[in-house]
This record gives C-alpha cells, sequence and structure tokens, in this order.
C-alpha cells in the first residue's frame, strides 16, 4: 500500500484496487476546490491504467460528501457557471463511463453533489447511520453532478421526483429497500466490506465488466435493434479477449478462472 499523503483526495493502492479517500472531515468532505482538483488529478489516469481493476471511493471522518462547497457557489453569470461545471465534468464523465468496477462505500451524510456521486458506483455499500439527501432544491438549484440522469435509473422516476422535490433525508434502511443501495454495513464493517468487494471484482474478467457496463449505460437510450447490434459487437469482442480463453479453459478443466484483464 502507498499513500500520496495528507492531500484532500487521498490515493492509496492495494495490488489492483485503488483506493480514493476524500480527505477534508471537517468540512464533510464537501466538494471544494482542492477536493475536485484531486478528482480531476487521480481519476482519469487510474481510469486508464490497466494495472487498477477496481475502484473504491469514501469519505474520511463522519461524512461521505456533504455536497457542493456554497462558498464557492455565489452567483458569477451563466457563462461563468456553465465553465465551472464543464471543469467538473473533467473527472465525472470518465467516472460515469468507466471501464472497471467501482464501489463508493458511503460512510456518512451523502448530500446533493455528494449524493451524486455515491450513485457513480456500480455498487453503493452504505453505513448503516448513513443518510441521503438532495439538497438542491433547499438552495434553489437544479440538481447537477448527473443526479437527475442516475436517479432515476436507480430508483424509477416517480421516486427520483420525491426524493429531489421533498428534499428530505433518505436512511440506509430505506436506501436499500428503494434500490439506492447495494447493501447495508455497520459502519467499522463498511470499507473493510468495500475492498473485499473491490478486490474479488479486481481478480474478475476486467474487460467483460466494462464492456457490460458500457451496454448498461445505453439499456435506456438505444432502440432494440441497435441494443441487439451493440450487445453482438461487445460479444464478439469479449469471445477475443484473453479472459475468455482462459475461462472456458477453466470451466473444461474444472478449476478456477485467473483472469489477468486481458
Amino acid at each position: 500500500m502507498s499513500e500520496s499523503g495528507a492531500e484532500a483526495v487521498i490515493l492509496e493502492r492495494h495490488g489492483a484496487v485503488a483506493l480514493l479517500r476524500l480527505n477534508e472531515p471537517k468540512a464533510m468532505n464537501a466538494l471544494s476546490a482542492t477536493i475536485k482538483a484531486g478528482l480531476t488529478q487521480h481519476l482519469p489516469g487510474l481510469l486508464d491504467d490497466a494495472a487498477v481493476r477496481a475502484i473504491v471511493i469514501t469519505g474520511s471522518g463522519r461524512a461521505f460528501c456533504a455536497g457542493g462547497d456554497i462558498r464557492g457557489m455565489d452567483d458569477r453569470g451563466a457563462l461563468a457557471t456553465q465553465q465551472r461545471m464543464q471543469a467538473n465534468y473533467r473527472w465525472l464523465l470518465p467516472l460515469l463511463n468507466a471501464r472497471k468496477p467501482v464501489i463508493t462505500a458511503v460512510n456518512g451524510a451523502a448530500a446533493g453533489a455528494g449524493f451524486a456521486l455515491a450513485l457513480c458506483g456500480d455498487y453503493v455499500l452504505v453505513a448503516a447511520d448513513a443518510k441521503f439527501r438532495a439538497g438542491f432544491f433547499g438552495i434553489g438549484a437544479v440538481p447537477d453532478l448527473s443526479l437527475a440522469y442516475t436517479l432515476p435509473r436507480a430508483v424509477g422516476m416517480l421516486r427520483a421526483k420525491d426524493i429531489l422535490f421533498s428534499n428530505r433525508d433518505i436512511d440506509a434502511e430505506e436506501a436499500l429497500r428503494i434500490g439506492l443501495a447495494s447493501r447495508v454495513l455497520a459502519p467499522d464493517a463498511l470499507l473493510d466490506a468495500a475492498m473485499e468487494q473491490a478486490t474479488a471484482l479486481a481478480a474478475g474478467p476486467t474487460i467483460t465488466y466494462g464492456l457490460a457496463k458500457h451496454l448498461l449505460q445505453r439499456a435506456y437510450s438505444l432502440p432494440l435493434e441497435a441494443f441487439l447490434d451493440a450487445e453482438a459487437a461487445a460479444q464478439a469482442t469479449a469471445f477475443g479477449s484473453a479472459d475468455f480463453a482462459e475461462g472456458v479453459a477453466a470451466f473444461r478443466a474444472k478449476r478456477k478462472p485467473d483472469f489477468t484483464g486481458g
């Protein structure tokens, strides 16, 4: 394991798993300029690094991420606001389009943009004392960082509108029930469970995960015929991979496959 130091976003490497920890606990890891700079610094490179086969994102202290840093949200005009949002997309878009598994370990409050960040995970593991809140309408803002895209896909359109418009807290139990959480865990077991899950995924067929994620992301937008064309192309790529050859060989030999991610 190695650490990048006491920065706004700490990077640790555990074999093929990268752990990113938002690290401004006094501000409940709100998305300050320094945290966003850290995400921009780390995420695109990790997603392009073939040696990294799974990523875990969590927060330091008692919060996962308390949302945007309101200190930087004064009205600076439409152009400045659009430019600020587009700067966020330098790390957000690669994360949403990641071709490797991403786990978010929600260790406390996930509000506003932090709620959106949590839903970037393929697995959303939630501490039993964690809470989600949309927050945006409470300050007269529009949901951002893709929340209006990811939330209805997780819970359905009517529930998404309720969560956004009511601005109410969603506790861990409800999050699990309605599809916001993959699993709920004791707070002191959360990170270990996330790393265990990530390590298992990192030993899997990385290319196949990426192809499946790409198909799932397009499942709501493509007409059926176009989706089936994309499915056939993805399967052709999978069948040509080293991991597929290893998987078939292991099946025939009645042994556990040794996937390399290739």
